[in-house]
């Protein structure tokens, strides 16, 4: 491709840039996702330009990096990143150069870039697409390559072999040769362990929002990257899950790892309980010696991972804080991990699918259902059958709950028909005795619906009191 359709709002830009006597060019993601079909987002642009210069000549500008060139120009609604050409030398901090020239051309703009499919310029004026190490040619053949020698371009910063694998992942590209085997090299591992674990994160999230997180993730396994910053999941590999009763046939890193593939893509919470929900087997594991068949005189292993769930949830808390993931995202993780291992019974009376509701909390029971799904999807690497015994399941539990929610029971305190100000008007005394007290009524409830009355809570309330 030789030219891109450039935008209205981009050309009008481009009117001021060239009015002034300047050149722009897009560059970077917007040009590579446009080159592979994709509606590009978000709009780079670097020109020959100072940034003093794009202060005098844009009406709105914020000096968003000035030290390294970079501008943020609010224009006709929209915030456009732009960067003067520059060149870079030195980058003693494995992320920010030591100098930063800025006397340089749109080549050497580029060649400062990380891979090739990023170093692809297309003018405001015309379109026309400046592409000097081949970055064209690589998306065409689906390949991620550094521009220059990989070993160099990942000592500049050691997030660089992280974005290749979260690329390849996104993108469903392989990785260049050279450009993996220089993410093994020591060097480059240790420049890795430099990075911030933020940074590392905010890559980590882009993986498990792709498709099949599974790829980048086996791949951060390979190259050691895994074990550097998760390595309580990297501990999973060979922990085998497989006996007689044929229950898996993954051990428990690409059972977690498939999993996390079969959790929605648009839920982060639900990948990464998905992902880190059997993370304590490795603790919980045991194995126990059975006459199989009985009476044949043959004994064979049996696997036990008792209780796996609370190991589970025990590990994720740390491993999320480590990684800097939000409270709200690590004490859903941790609640979703814990309680992933309910089993449900077609005879369950509605006091039953209350108390579940309770446990889980109305507010999880999707999240908590599509973790079920996922932890499925993990066993196989495939989509349970519908008619399975597990999907049916799962489906006469979603209607019971609907059935339930419809009646609207009361399944949490605040459902009560009576609150703390009611007790106390009847004479109970503030404090911890009034809180069991009111659990106790709650507990009442859930038994029996119709005891959600304030008469009936009230009386029973004074007959608590007066026992305890």
């Amino acid at each position: 491709m030789k030219s891109i359709a450039i935008p209205a709002q981009l050309k009008k830009l481009n009117e001021i840039f060239r009015s002034n006597g300047f050149e722009a060019y897009i560059v970077g993601g917007a040009v590579r996702d446009i080159l592979l079909g994709k509606k590009a987002n978000d709009w780079d642009i670097t020109t020959n330009a100072t940034p003093e210069e794009m202060m005098r000549i844009f009406h709105r500008v914020i000096p968003t990096g000035i030290a390294h060139g970079t501008v943020t120009i609010h224009f006709m609604g929209k915030e456009i990143e732009a960067t003067t050409f520059r060149s870079e030398s030195g980058y003693t901090d494995g992320r920010h150069p030591d100098s930063v020239s800025f006397n340089a051309t749109l080549e050497d703009d580029l060649s400062r870039r990380d891979f090739t499919m990023n170093a692809i310029a297309s003018s405001l004026e015309d379109g026309r697409i400046i592409d000097p190490f081949g970055g064209q040619k690589d998306i065409k053949a689906k390949i991620i390559r550094t521009v220059g020698k990989a070993k160099d371009r990942f000592l500049e910063d050691g997030l660089r072999p992280i974005r290749a694998l979260r690329f390849s992942s996104q993108l469903n590209f392989e990785i260049e040769k050279e450009t993996y085997e220089a993410i093994r090299l020591s060097e480059v591992q240790e420049k890795i362990k430099s990075i911030s674990m933020e940074r590392f994160r905010d890559e980590f999230e882009k993986i498990l929002g792709s498709d099949e997180p599974s790829q980048a993730l086996h791949r951060m396994e390979d190259c050691g990257i895994l074990a550097i910053f998760i390595p309580e999941l990297a501990e999973c590999r060979n922990c085998s899950q497989s006996d007689i009763r044929s229950f898996h046939v993954f051990d428990v890193l690409d059972h977690n790892l498939y999993a996390c593939d079969g959790a929605p893509k648009d839920n982060l919470v639900v990948r990464l309980s998905a992902l880190f929900h059997d993370v304590g087997k490795t603790d919980a594991r045991s194995i126990e010696k059975i006459e199989y068949p009985a009476g044949s005189g043959r004994f064979e292993d049996i696997i036990h991972f008792y209780r796996h769930e609370l190991f589970s949830a025990k590990k994720v808390r740390p491993i999320l804080t480590r990684l800097k993931f939000p409270n709200s995202v690590i004490d859903s993780v941790a609640h979703l991990v814990e309680n992933h291992m309910f089993h449900f019974q077609e005879e369950w009376n509605d006091a039953a699918i209350r108390r579940f509701i309770v446990k889980i909390k109305p507010e999880y029971l999707n999240d908590i259902f599509d973790l079920r799904l996922a932890d499925m999807y993990g066993k196989y690497r495939r989509k349970p059958e519908p008619g399975s015994k597990g999907i049916m399941q799962l489906v006469m539990l979603k209607d019971r709950i609907k059935e339930i929610q419809e009646k609207q029971d009361a399944v949490s305190l605040k459902d009560l028909a009576v609150n703390g100000n009611d007790l106390i008007k009847i004479g109970l005394a503030p404090g911890k005795q009034l809180g069991i007290i009111l659990n106790e009524l709650f507990q009442c409830v859930l038994d029996d619906p119709e005891m959600n009355e304030r008469e009936k809570l009230l009386e029973v309330a004074k007959r608590l009191a007066e026992k305890k």
